[in-house]
């Protein structure tokens, strides 16, 4: 009998169509929010925190260089991101590394009247969900 974990999340794997760009902003969130710089290689980084990491990948093999949320595919990823006050922070930083808050007259609920989140999307369109414990 296998005591190999099943079901948590591996990794996630970001094409982007400019890796300083992502650098710029899906690095700084993430080692905000703690994970690690992993790997290095010419056309990606990656950074990992616990059993999870994530990729961000200019790859050759691209056939666009946009990303649209609102088509079939990632949406976005939500992140723990600590207290309500802490969210604020992260929130208002983010701004200054490229990401634009959505929903700004519903922040922070946008996610309804029970949750306390920021919405953000880089210069990409890539979307990420900063949610505060509550």
């Amino acid at each position: 009998m296998s005591t190999a974990p099943r079901g948590p999340l591996h990794h996630v794997e970001l094409w982007v169509p400019d890796l300083a760009r992502a650098v710029a902003s899906l690095g700084w969130l993430l080692e905000t929010l703690g994970y690690q710089r992993l790997q290095d290689w010419p056309h990606g980084r990656s950074w990992q925190l616990g059993p999870t990491y994530l990729v961000v990948e200019q790859s050759p093999a691209l056939t666009s260089g946009t990303h649209d949320r609102l088509h079939p595919g990632l949406n976005h990823l939500a992140f723990h991101a600590g207290t309500t006050s802490e969210t604020d922070q992260l929130v208002a930083e983010a701004q200054e590394h490229g990401w634009t808050l959505l929903f700004p007259d519903r922040h922070p609920h946008a996610g309804g009247p029970d949750s306390y989140a920021g919405y953000l999307a880089n210069a990409d369109g890539f979307e990420v969900e900063l949610v505060a414990a509550t």
